[in-house]
């Protein structure tokens, strides 16, 4: 096992709402006086017993109770919602800002990009910048001299390397900025969401650039993004907050996996036992829909490689109806990916069941619902039960090194091969 190069153990962070420090002049000496000097607890800071909600209600809890360690070369990615406490955990490891409650060790050189951008000035020009930059960041001359050449060639911008940054695109400011942080040496490094911002080709060197940092030079990496892919892809292991209070912390994919299924918002099952309760009419009254993912391990979550069985069961009140039923897929936005009509069928009085299911490797991620609409002779309609099932799809990339939008509604996986000719080209 590898040395332990970050610990944090029993963090705690209190924001006051609405007010800076304490709220008044004295207050704040004496918590300065009795924090920094006699280094003893925040006076202002009181848990109740176990309680880690809020202390009051002019107060709030950013991070409550956290404790994991990091050792030598392992790449951590954190996760969770906004506003769970990603970031104010990164500020202080980064000794930004303070811990209300708590201890932070870490070994060696630790650099941080929270900030794109940080310390360039819009008068000056990108050649000029870096220098400024670097140095903030704690690299020398003699650093940046070395790296010039470098960074301006994985910035993109060397064409306007002497023009004054105020004249530059966001994209190009974005992309030298990275370019700088992305070429310190530090043995720990910190990042803080660099794939919100920038287009695909600077997603990818970003992501490249910390895999080269990861696995090639052997240093640590504490990594904060939405993206769970580039999370399973880049990581070794994950921690997951949720209000400030950390859910779980172990090996990546299985607590991607369980974020995944916390977030999601399905509806997969609804039943009726009663006709005269279920939803219908006078020709149609549902007893039981349900959609069940085809998943060989029960607790991954939905992603687009699972296949979708619909079943449906309903009361046909009427003799001798001719029957089919449309099964329309739609996206959380209202868009119809497709709209599917069953073999129209001579129906009796009884309980008639219905089996469809949607193959893997078809639907792009997103939210979706289904409605089903109950038609007689292909052309009369009975009844309509919109939105009667819901579900999410969590996207899934293998090998692929593209952790953009996958584009389209549907995402189908078609025979498609590159084969080598024997012919010559002159």
């Amino acid at each position: 096992m590898s040395e332990v190069v970050i610990e944090v153990e029993k963090l705690y962070k209190m924001y006051r709402l609405g007010t800076i420090g304490t709220g008044t002049f004295r207050r704040d000496l004496q918590r300065w006086w009795t924090t920094s000097v006699l280094k003893k607890t925040d006076p202002y800071f009181h848990l109740q017993g176990d309680n880690t909600t809020a202390v009051n209600k002019e107060s709030i809890l950013a991070l409550q109770n956290v404790s994991f360690n990091v050792h030598h070369g392992e790449a951590i990615g954190i996760i969770g919602s906004n506003g769970s406490g990603k970031s104010t955990l990164l500020k202080i490891i980064s000794r930004i800002t303070r811990p209300t409650e708590g201890v932070v060790r870490g070994k060696g050189k630790v650099s941080s990009l929270l900030e794109v951008g940080t310390g360039f000035h819009q008068e000056l020009t990108g050649r000029e910048n870096i220098y400024i930059s670097g140095y903030i960041l704690g690299m020398t001359k003699t650093e940046i001299n070395r790296k010039f050449d470098e960074i301006v060639a994985f910035s993109g911008v060397d064409k306007f390397i002497d023009t004054p940054v105020k004249r530059y695109s966001s994209g190009m400011y974005v992309r030298l900025a990275f370019a700088v942080a992305a070429h310190l040496e530090p043995d720990i490094l910190i990042v803080d969401e660099v794939l919100a911002v920038g287009d695909a080709d600077f997603q990818k060197k970003c992501l490249g650039k910390m895999r080269e940092v990861s696995q090639t030079d052997g240093r640590t990496i504490l990594f904060v993004s939405h993206s769970m892919q580039a999370i399973k892809n880049l990581c070794d292991k994950a921690l997951w907050l949720d209000h400030g209070k950390m859910q779980a912390f172990g090996p990546v994919s299985a607590v991607i996996n369980n974020y995944l299924n916390s977030s999601l918002h399905t509806n997969l099952r609804q039943t009726w036992a009663n006709p005269k309760e279920a939803p219908g009419n006078d020709w149609i009254r549902m007893k039981h829909v349900e959609l069940i993912p085809i998943l060989s391990d029960p607790d991954a979550p939905m992603d687009i490689r699972t296949p979708l069985t619909v079943k449906f069961q309903f009361w046909c009140l009427k003799s001798e109806v001719h029957l089919s039923v449309g099964l329309l897929l739609f996206k959380a936005t209202g868009e119809c990916v497709f709209d599917l009509p069953s073999t129209p069928t001579l129906t009796k009085k009884g309980i008639i069941e219905g089996e469809c299911t949607i193959p893997g490797n078809f639907l792009n991620d997103g939210s979706y619902y289904i409605s089903l609409g109950f038609v007689k002779d292909t052309s009369v309609p009975l009844f309509d039960f919109s939105e009667c099932l819901s579900f999410d799809l969590q996207d899934y990339r293998g090998d692929i090194k593209w952790y953009g939008k996958w584009w389209g509604a549907v995402r189908p996986k078609f025979p498609f091969e590159l084969k080598q000719t024997n012919k010559v080209l002159y």
